[in-house]
């Protein structure tokens, strides 16, 4: 397989056939992100795509999911998508989901018609950057939009039939907009209503733009307590149909897996008993982006 750079794949994708499509990220302008430093965005090769494909026939039999790496594959010209999507049926016959980073921006660059027709094709779920549901951190951020386009870009992926898992960041507005980021995300999230929601938290990457404001004071980040208060106001304000609320990430101090509706209080009473004392925490050797 031609893997270029870092490769970078939602938890949930581990165990998928991971299929490079792009190089990158579309945006890449996000404050807090270190993901895609060394790259810049580009679309790679059909050939060098197809060649993928023929190989993972050959030896990723076993492998029931694909998943279309970098940053921001939806970005790619709807012919161009649908043809990989066609030569993945094509070839992977046994595959049963693919799966792909979107962000609002290249959703909306879709049509109605034009989701569908990915959808049709063996799209099967669709990971989004929220981040966070502040307007005033997002811009800070550099995110492409604020809450409102996002939470309908994200409720335009559901409709065409994908599964939504939507990505947050407790401590991304710092000690100053906490709680503010914690009561904005959480109703961006309810309008939203995503299938699974992915809490990270905040990890600073040297050479990023945030973590030069962090050298220079002028972005204070959260201890542990404060990440865990602010993931707690997060959770008790989110309202799902149904869904997983997951902080299990690498980056976070107390692993939750929260079924909504109804696991919410058990997941709330285990966080205080974090805040307490009475439960420990990762310890910052231990976290990972």
């Amino acid at each position: 397989m031609d893997y270029q750079g870092m490769i970078i794949r939602p938890p949930s994708e581990a165990g998928s056939i991971l299929l490079q499509v792009t190089l990158g990220c579309s945006h890449g302008k996000c404050a807090f992100c270190g993901a895609y430093l060394a790259k810049r965005f580009a679309i790679k090769p059909r050939e060098t795509v197809l060649a993928d494909i023929r190989y993972a026939a050959r030896h990723c039999r076993d492998q029931r999911r694909v998943f279309l790496c970098d940053g921001d594959a939806m970005i790619l010209p709807q012919p161009r998508l649908t043809e990989i999507l066609s030569l993945i049926r094509e070839h992977l016959p046994w595959v049963t989901r693919v799966g792909v980073y979107a962000n609002a921006k290249s959703l909306k660059r879709k049509s109605d018609a034009e989701l569908a027709e990915l959808r049709a094709l063996g799209l099967g779920i669709v990971y989004m950057g929220l981040e966070s549901g502040d307007d005033e951190i997002l811009r800070a951020m550099g995110k492409n939009g604020d809450a409102a386009f996002m939470v309908e870009q994200g409720r335009r992926a559901k409709a065409a039939g994908f599964k939504l898992n939507v990505t947050v960041i407790n401590g991304l507005g710092g000690v100053e907009r906490s709680m503010a980021h914690a009561e904005a995300t959480a109703r961006a999230l309810t309008r939203m209503d995503p299938d699974q929601v992915g809490a990270l938290s905040l990890m600073l990457v040297p050479g990023t733009p945030l973590h030069e404001r962090f050298e220079r004071g002028e972005f204070v980040l959260p201890d542990a307590p404060g990440i865990l208060r602010e993931l707690r106001g997060m959770l008790a304000g989110v309202e799902l149909t149904r869904g997983l609320f997951l902080a299990n990430h690498a980056s976070n101090y107390l692993p939750l897996k929260v079924r909504l509706p109804s696991g919410k209080q058990a997941a709330l009473d285990s966080i205080d008993r974090a805040l307490a004392g009475m439960t420990p925490l990762k310890a910052e050797s231990a976290r990972r982006l």
